[in-house]
């Protein structure tokens, strides 16, 4: 088992370079000579994109999906797919670019046009999928490096909808639905696993208002409702995800010579300490949540 090694120690997720630089040195443990060129470009567009330095788009208003949030789904699926690199599964070029910049632009469509001055990107939530498509649709458009690719990127990010029925989508291609159960998975892993996910669920539960997600009365319910999908999550990674999560073990032991799922380890202290937690008064559970600067 991981121990007392932290998760979010191995790795400043709040540091661009720092994380950049992390993802490159992973695709080339899975490819030495990969060309980092478009994964760098991407990443270069994405972080302008969040900053408002992106043509037609305002920055990121959303405090739960943030740059921060696309970071950890972005260092999620390369160790995703060095783990299965190391368990015999190989990747092309294409697929490492394909797989990247899949998590990069995975929640483009939360961004505003410059001209939409009403409410923030919350308010896509319901449709924020169809959104980011688009958008890698007119990125690349005219460019001939993903040309043929606009179907696989629709696939693999539709995986990331909490409501696609994975096991009944007709991907193109054996590597194509591989790609995607582990970009769901990156997605899942990388925002419960996050060292302030709690802090930040209340700031989810303001996005979910303004976007019109049912089911949640109040702050409070959300918590407690968070419980309950942690169960569901860990049937969904190991079911209709095929359990690729369990790549990721591998790339610990290869790259750090930890044993374990740091992932799996940090997601499950996030619900222990929130069960804890809730069973105080309302109020002594928002206040045990300031672990960082939020608003309740």
């Amino acid at each position: 088992m991981g121990g007392d090694v932290q998760l979010s120690r191995l790795v400043d997720v709040s540091n661009a370079d720092e994380t950049l630089k992390e993802v490159i040195h992973i695709c080339r443990l899975i490819k030495p000579d990969f060309n980092t060129d478009e994964l760098t470009e991407a990443f270069r567009e994405i972080q302008n994109l969040f900053k408002g330095n992106y043509p037609g788009f305002q920055a990121c208003n959303t405090k739960y999906h943030d740059f921060a949030h696309t970071l950890m789904v972005l260092l999620a699926m390369a160790r995703l797919m060095h783990g299965a690199c190391l368990q015999g599964i190989s990747f092309s070029y294409k697929d490492i670019n394909l797989g990247m910049i899949s998590a990069l632009m995975h929640d483009a469509g939360y961004m505003q046009s410059v001209d939409d001055v009403n409410g923030t990107g919350a308010k896509f939530t319901l449709i924020h999928i169809e959104r980011s498509i688009q958008f890698i649709q007119n990125h690349y458009a005219g460019k001939a490096c993903f040309a043929d690719d606009m179907n696989n990127f629709s696939d693999i990010l539709q995986c990331t909808g909490l409501k696609t029925d994975i096991p009944n989508m007709k991907f193109t291609t054996e590597k194509i639905a591989l790609l995607g159960k582990m970009l769901g998975t990156a997605d899942l892993l990388g925002q419960m696993a996050d060292r302030f996910y709690l802090e930040k669920l209340i700031t989810l539960y303001d996005e979910f208002q303004e976007g019109c997600v049912p089911g949640f009365d109040s702050k409070i319910d959300l918590l407690r409702k968070t419980i309950g999908f942690y169960s569901w999550t860990k049937t969904r990674l190991e079911n209709d995800f095929g359990n690729v999560a369990r790549f990721i073990a591998d790339h610990f032991r290869e790259r750090w010579h930890i044993e374990g799922n740091l992932y799996e380890e940090t997601m499950d202290r996030n619900i222990d300490y929130l069960k804890s937690i809730l069973k105080s008064s309302q109020e002594n559970t928002f206040k045990s949540l300031r672990r960082k600067t939020i608003t309740i």
